[in-house]
C-alpha cells in the first residue's frame, strides 16, 4: 500500500465517526451511509504517492462528501426511473403533450411521497422503494405486521390522489 493511501486509510479509521455523521447529514435517512463509508474506503486505498496529499484529513472530508453527493444524485435517479415505471410503464410512447403532462403527474406524486408523515414515509420506502418485505420492515421498526400494512395503504391512497391531481 503506498504512503498515501496508508495515511487516509489510518485516518479513515480515526475520523469514521465523524464522516459517517457527515454523510448521514447529506443522505438524510437514506440508509446508504455505510455505503458511502465503504466506499470512501475503497478510494482512499486506492490513491497513489505520485503526488504528496498536503492535508489528508481535508482531502477524506471532501472525498466524503464527493461521494455521498453522487450516492443522493443516483438514489434521486433510481427513485424517479421506478416512478416512471410504474406510473406509466415500459412500453407506452408518449407525444410531447402526454409527457408534459406525465411529468406534471411525476412531481405530484415525487411531492406527496416527500410530504408523507413519519413513519409512513419510512416504512413505504423500506417496503416499495428499497423491497423490504412487510414482516421484514415491522421487525426493523419493531411494529406489527398489520401496522406496516396500514402505512402503506395510506401512502399508496395519498400518491394516488396526488397522481390523480387531488
Amino acid at each position: 500500500m503506498t504512503t498515501n493511501a496508508s495515511a487516509l486509510t489510518e485516518m479513515l479509521i480515526r475520523e469514521r465517526p465523524a464522516l459517517l455523521r457527515l454523510v448521514q447529514r447529506i443522505l438524510g435517512n437514506d440508509g446508504g451511509a455505510e455505503d458511502v463509508i465503504q466506499a470512501i474506503w475503497f478510494k482512499a486505498r486506492g490513491v497513489d504517492s505520485c503526488q504528496a496529499i498536503d492535508n489528508p484529513r481535508a482531502y477524506l472530508y471532501r472525498l466524503a462528501t464527493n461521494l455521498a453527493t453522487d450516492h443522493g444524485r443516483e438514489r434521486t435517479r433510481r427513485a424517479r426511473l421506478l416512478a416512471e415505471h410504474y406510473l406509466w410503464g415500459p412500453d407506452e410512447v408518449l407525444s410531447t403533450e402526454e409527457q408534459a403532462m406525465a411529468q406534471d403527474e411525476l412531481q405530484r406524486v415525487l411531492a406527496a411521497a416527500e410530504h408523507l408523515p413519519e413513519p409512513t414515509r419510512t416504512i413505504f420506502r423500506l417496503n416499495r422503494l428499497q423491497g423490504m418485505t412487510q414482516a421484514d420492515v415491522a421487525k426493523r421498526l419493531k411494529v406489527s405486521v398489520t401496522t406496516v400494512e396500514n402505512h402503506v395503504r395510506a401512502a399508496l391512497q395519498r400518491l394516488a390522489w396526488a397522481r390523480n391531481g387531488r
